[in-house]
C-alpha cells in the first residue's frame, strides 16, 4: 500500500499539467477585459504553481535538508509551494496593476521568509 506522502505526490504530480492546461486554454480563449477574468486567472495560475512546487519543494527538502532535526514532510513542501506561490501572484496582480516595484517584491518575499520561519520555529 502506498504511503500518504507518495499518493500526495502523486497527485500533485498529476494535476500539475491540467491545472496548467486550463491556463493555456484559459488565456487562449478568455479575453482579459472583466474582473472576473482576472480573479480567475490568478486563481488557476496559483492552483498550477502549488501543485508544480510542491513536488520541487518536497524532493529539495528530502535530499538536502534532511538531518535528525529536520524531516521533510508533504505539509511542509505544501506550506513552502503556497507561499511562493503565494509571493509570485501578489507579485503578478502588483505587476498587472502597474504598481509593482522592487521594493514590493522585496517586502512580498520577506513577508514570506519571515513566516516560514516563524513556522519552523513553532516546531
Amino acid at each position: 500500500m502506498a504511503s500518504r506522502t507518495s499518493v500526495s505526490l502523486y497527485t500533485t504530480v498529476i494535476i500539475a499539467p491540467f491545472a496548467w492546461a486550463g491556463l493555456l486554454l484559459f488565456t487562449r480563449f478568455i479575453p482579459p477585459h472583466s474582473f472576473s477574468a482576472f480573479v480567475l486567472f490568478f486563481s488557476i495560475l496559483s492552483v498550477a504553481l502549488i501543485c508544480t512546487l510542491t513536488p520541487v519543494a518536497y524532493a529539495i527538502n528530502e535530499r538536502l535538508l534532511a538531518t535528525r532535526l529536520y524531516h521533510a514532510t508533504m505539509r511542509h513542501a505544501l506550506r513552502q509551494a503556497i507561499l511562493l506561490s503565494l509571493a509570485i501572484v501578489l507579485n503578478l496582480i502588483l505587476r498587472a496593476l502597474h504598481s509593482w516595484n522592487i521594493f514590493m517584491a522585496i517586502v512580498i518575499l520577506g513577508a514570506a521568509v519571515i513566516i516560514e520561519i516563524l513556522s519552523l520555529a513553532r516546531k
